[in-house]
């Protein structure tokens, strides 16, 4: 199974490169943060004519998320209040479109678009790390109901150094503070690793540069793109790539998509 995750920064505006990039790479589900389309006009057609269906939850403008799979869809789940009802405030934190998740072929691959936070003075930041609260929450009931876990998507944080363009100048920002990556530590526990480190221990591999600064000219990236498996599934993967050249397209996504490849599922005999 190739799944991959890749924040497009608008489904429309990226549509041609989205659809190239499909056909050229045929995974088997697509994961894509940052949507901004409303349900309505979500651009079904277009997948639907080259072998991919749409899950989506979106709004107008803003956040938004979709899952894009020629493998079917099952139990779709939209939002933290899919699995924690009666919490209020995971039912306010579902009112921004960030979070779907659907059983593909026997895995559970839960789809994320995690709040920026802005800057550590915004009041972005404590929603950010709230957020991220609910998030440890929501994996809790995950875990109860037992499918293998594929968690993804744009993280909006740097996790360790290794990750960061200028550790001594970012280290403690947004996205690189200590709050942060406690609090997706603590959400990830033992259960559920980095995939994209198992085979690509060094600094220097980034999946977001940011438009300003000329940072994709100069290289200076961020690599908050991430997918996390449990055990169950790392003991599958062969393989974790950023799909690096998609930044260089025209008018491109200032996000890359990252790619793991898994041999699943495992053939009769096989032990995972």
């Amino acid at each position: 199974m190739r799944i991959a995750s890749w924040n497009v920064n608008s489904v429309r505006t990226r549509l041609e490169q989205v659809l190239a990039w499909l056909e050229q790479e045929q995974p088997d589900l697509l994961c894509l943060q940052e949507t901004k389309v409303a349900d309505e006009l979500f651009p079904h057609q277009a997948f639907e004519q080259i072998g991919y269906r749409c899950a989506i939850s979106g709004q107008k403008a803003y956040n938004g998320v979709a899952l894009v799979s020629r493998l079917p869809l099952e139990d779709v789940q939209i939002g933290f209040s899919a699995l924690l009802p009666g919490d209020a405030e995971a039912e306010a934190l579902s009112e921004q479109k960030r979070v779907i998740s659907a059983l593909v072929d026997g895995v559970r691959v839960l789809n994320l678009y995690v709040p920026n936070g802005s800057s550590l003075s915004s009041d972005k930041y404590p929603y950010k790390l709230a957020w991220l609260a609910c998030l440890q929450r929501y994996l809790a009931v995950q875990e109860q109901q037992g499918d293998p876990l594929c968690m993804l998507g744009d993280f909006n944080i740097g996790p360790e150094d290794r990750d960061l363009p200028d550790p001594a100048r970012d280290t403690g920002g947004i996205m690189a503070s200590a709050s942060e990556r406690q609090a997706l530590q603590a959400l990830l526990g033992d259960r559920l690793t980095d995939v994209f480190r198992v085979f690509e221990p060094e600094r220097g591999h980034w999946s977001w540069w940011d438009y300003r600064s000329g940072a994709w000219e100069r290289d200076q990236g961020w690599r908050i793109d991430h997918i996390y498996l449990c055990d169950q599934l790392l003991d599958c993967a062969t393989g974790c790539v950023i799909h690096k050249r998609t930044r260089a397209n025209l008018q491109p996504s200032d996000h890359a998509p990252v790619v793991v490849n898994l041999a699943w599922p495992p053939e009769d005999g096989d032990e995972i």
